[in-house]
């Protein structure tokens, strides 16, 4: 089974994000093996941290590596995504000539209450994928709407409709990764 490292943008306990990516881990049991990537311990990009690199970046380092593909679950802030994720990007391709986001297979998707589930954050974060060497999959997009009533108290999806369509991403992003990884 392919492992893909799960990166959450939002730190806060009670992110609907990251109950989102929990719901989509559920989904790909049996297909893919979901990785939580820990990013709210990195310091900021510090260049002159490479000197005596802190454990956190090499555990992200060493995660990214590791794995055969990335998801990055990132909310919109601002009409960009998150800064948690920006920074683990920038830990990500350093020093130079080692960047571990290099050829990954990846996939951006987000979730919001808002009618537009985070789709500008995404079309941000897109564009730097491609540029950190990441080889992003461009559809199914998945900018959600999130609304309470279509889950249960344990995160188990109650709306067949919304089901399908989640199932349809994964199902695509475990192809995705089977093809280009």
């Amino acid at each position: 089974m392919k492992t893909v490292a799960v990166l959450v943008g939002s730190l806060r306990a009670a992110s609907l994000n990251r109950k989102f990516a929990e719901i989509l881990a559920k989904l790909a049991d049996g297909k893919l093996a979901f990785k939580f990537v820990e990013i709210g311990d990195l310091p900021l990009y510090n260049e002159d941290l490479w000197e005596n690199p802190p454990a956190s970046v090499l555990r992200l380092k060493s995660d990214i590596e590791s794995a055969d593909g990335v998801l990055f679950v990132t909310p919109e802030y601002n009409r960009t995504y998150s800064p948690a994720i920006d920074n683990a990007i920038h830990w990500g391709t350093r020093p130079w000539g080692k960047n571990s986001w290099t050829g990954k297979p990846a996939a951006i998707v987000g979730t919001s209450p808002g009618a537009i589930g985070a789709a500008v954050g995404q079309s941000q974060l897109k564009q730097v994928a491609v540029v950190v060497g990441m080889i992003l999959m461009g559809q199914p997009e998945v900018y959600f709407a999130y609304r309470d009533e279509l889950f249960d108290d344990e995160g188990n999806i109650v709306d067949e409709q919304t089901a399908a369509f989640l199932r349809s991403f994964v199902d695509s992003f475990a192809a995705w990764i089977d093809r280009v990884g």
